[in-house]
C-alpha cells in the first residue's frame, strides 16, 4: 500500500483481519464481475484507529444487482436508500454484527431550488471519489486485492488534520450545501481544521444552506453537538455565517458592549457553559443537556435593558428563551419530547438563584423538584455549569449553596418520595367522596390537594379526606 506509514498499513491490515466479512462480500462481487471497495469514513476511521462495526462500500454494480448479491449472504437486507443507490445489510459473525452500506458509484448535485439531490450513477471509483465531501473521506481500499486508492491526497490531509475538498470547495458545496455543515461537524468530531479556501467558500456560500431540508440540517447539528469538540464546530458555523441561517439565536448572543455598559459576553459564556456541562456528563453524550446548555441564554438579546445605575438587566430572559427554544427546535423538526425537555430546562435554569443563602422552605424545595420532574439531574448539571465567573470566591460560594440544595433534596427524597409527589387521594377517590362525575371539578380538587402536598408535605388519608371536604364546602355549587 504505497504512501502509508507502517502504523497506517498495520491499521488497515488489522481492519481486514478482524473483518473477514469484507473479503467475503468482495469475493461475491468479484465472482459476479463487479468491483467492490471499502470507502470513505470506514477507511478514514481505520487509519485513525477508531473503526467500529459500520462498514461503507462502493461498487460499479447497480442497486438491483447489489440486492441480488447480498441476499442469501446477509442476515438482513433493507433498501430504504435504494433511490439514492444505497443498499443496507447486516452480517452477523463471531466477531459481532456488522452494519453494511453498499452504494453504486455515483455523483449527485442540487439545482438552485431543489431540496433533494439528483442522483446519477458513475462507472469508476475515481469518478465516485471526486464527488465525496472531503479528501479524508475520498480514500478507498480495493477488495479483495487490498489496493489503496487515494487520488486526492487524502492521506496527506489526514496526517495534517486538515479538511479539503476533492473538487473546488465551490463545486463541492454547490453540489450539496449540507457539506458546509459537515465541515463543522468533522471539525467537532475529529478536531480537524478546514483549509482556508474551504472556510472562504463556506462564508461566501452560507445562504445556500437554506435549500437543504430541516431534517438533514438537524441530523448534522446533532452529530456536531454530540461530538468530542462541539464548541470548535459551533464557532465555525458562527464565524462563516452558516449559523445565521440554521441557528440564528447563537450568533445573536454576541451582544455589543461599550465602556459604559460592560457585561458578560453571552456568546462566550454560553460556549463555556456547554463545555462545563459536557464535563459533568456521566453516561456519555447527552443531547438534551447539551442543547439546553447552548440555548439557555438565547432570551437575553430580547430582554436586555440598560438600567439607570449603569447595570445591564435581562429580566425574564429564561421565559422568553424557553419560547424561542421551542420555536427554533420545531423549525428544525425536533421531536415534541425533545422540544419539551430542552425548553423546560431553559425555563428552569435560573430557579436556583432564588435559593439565596439557603433559606428556601421545604415547600419551595418540593416545588423545585416537582417542576423539574425527570429533568432534575440534568437541571443540577445545567445550573452548576452556568457559573462561569472568574471570581473563585464567588464560584466557590455558589457551589456550596447548590451543594446545600442538593443535600436538602436528598433528605426530603428519603422522607417523602419526592420523585413521585402526588396527593393522598386519586381522581377516583375524589369522585367517590364528593359524588362527582369526571369533569373540571375533579381536576380542581386534585390540584388543590397537590398544592397542600407541596406546601405541607405528606398527609395521612383521613387528613386528606377532611381537607378535601373542607375545600369542597367552600366551592360554589352549581
Amino acid at each position: 500500500m504505497p504512501g502509508l506509514t507502517e502504523a497506517q498499513t498495520l491499521g488497515l491490515q488489522e481492519l481486514l483481519r478482524v473483518s473477514p466479512v469484507a473479503d467475503e462480500i468482495a469475493r461475491r462481487f468479484q465472482d459476479a464481475g463487479h468491483r467492490l471497495s471499502l470507502v470513505g469514513g470506514s477507511v478514514r476511521d481505520a487509519l485513525l484507529g477508531r473503526l467500529g462495526n459500520d462498514l461503507d462500500f462502493t461498487t460499479d454494480a447497480r442497486p438491483q444487482q447489489i440486492l441480488k448479491l447480498v441476499k442469501g449472504w446477509a442476515d438482513a437486507v433493507w433498501d430504504v436508500g435504494i433511490a439514492f443507490g444505497t443498499v443496507g445489510a447486516r452480517k452477523d459473525t463471531s466477531e459481532g454484527s456488522f452494519l453494511i452500506e453498499i452504494t453504486t458509484y455515483r455523483s449527485e448535485a442540487y439545482d438552485r431550488s431543489s431540496r433533494k439531490p439528483e442522483v446519477s450513477y458513475g462507472d469508476s471509483i475515481e469518478q465516485d471519489l471526486v464527488r465525496r465531501d472531503f479528501t479524508v473521506n475520498a480514500m478507498a481500499v480495493d477488495l479483495p486485492c487490498r489496493g489503496f486508492v487515494d487520488p486526492h491526497r487524502g492521506l496527506d490531509d489526514l496526517e495534517a488534520r486538515v479538511l479539503r475538498t476533492p473538487a473546488t470547495p465551490e463545486e463541492s458545496f454547490s453540489d450539496d450545501p449540507l457539506r458546509m455543515m459537515r465541515a463543522a461537524r468533522f471539525a467537532a468530531q475529529l478536531d480537524f481544521d478546514p483549509a482556508p479556501e474551504v472556510v472562504a467558500a463556506m462564508t461566501a456560500m452560507a445562504e445556500r444552506i437554506t435549500i437543504v431540508s430541516a431534517e438533514r440540517v438537524q441530523a448534522e447539528l446533532n452529530k456536531l453537538l454530540l461530538a468530542a469538540h462541539p464548541v470548535k464546530g459551533l464557532r465555525l458555523l458562527v464565524d462563516t455565517g452558516l449559523a445565521d441561517h440554521v441557528l440564528p439565536e447563537l450568533p445573536a448572543l454576541r451582544l455589543e458592549s461599550d465602556e459604559h455598559h460592560r457585561h458578560k459576553d453571552v456568546y462566550e459564556h454560553s460556549l463555556t457553559v456547554l463545555e462545563q456541562a459536557i464535563a459533568l456528563e456521566t453516561e456519555g453524550p447527552d443531547l438534551v443537556l447539551r442543547l439546553a446548555a447552548l440555548l439557555h441564554d438565547i432570551g437575553k438579546p430580547r430582554t436586555r435593558r440598560f438600567e439607570s445605575d449603569g447595570r445591564v438587566s435581562f429580566h425574564h430572559h429564561e421565559v422568553v428563551g424557553a419560547k424561542m427554544t421551542r420555536k427554533r427546535m420545531r423549525e428544525l423538526k425536533y421531536s415534541n419530547e425533545l422540544v419539551g425537555e430542552v425548553s423546560r430546562l431553559v425555563e428552569l435554569h435560573l430557579r436556583f438563584h432564588g435559593y439565596g443563602g439557603g433559606e428556601w422552605t421545604d415547600s419551595a424545595v418540593r416545588r423545585y423538584v416537582t417542576d423539574a420532574g425527570p429533568l432534575l439531574t440534568r437541571l443540577h448539571k445545567l445550573t452548576r455549569s452556568d457559573c462561569t465567573t472568574r471570581n473563585k470566591r464567588k464560584a466557590a460560594a455558589l457551589a456550596r449553596t447548590y451543594d446545600s440544595l442538593e443535600e436538602r433534596i436528598t433528605a426530603l427524597q428519603e422522607q417523602e418520595e419526592l420523585d413521585a409527589i402526588r396527593p393522598a387521594l386519586d381522581g377516583n377517590e375524589i369522585m367517590q367522596l364528593l359524588g362527582l362525575r369526571p369533569g373540571p371539578a375533579v381536576g380542581r380538587a386534585y390540584k388543590h390537594l397537590l398544592e397542600l402536598r407541596l406546601e405541607h408535605g405528606p398527609m395521612e388519608h383521613e387528613e386528606a379526606v377532611a381537607a378535601l371536604r373542607a375545600w369542597w364546602a367552600g366551592q360554589p355549587q352549581d
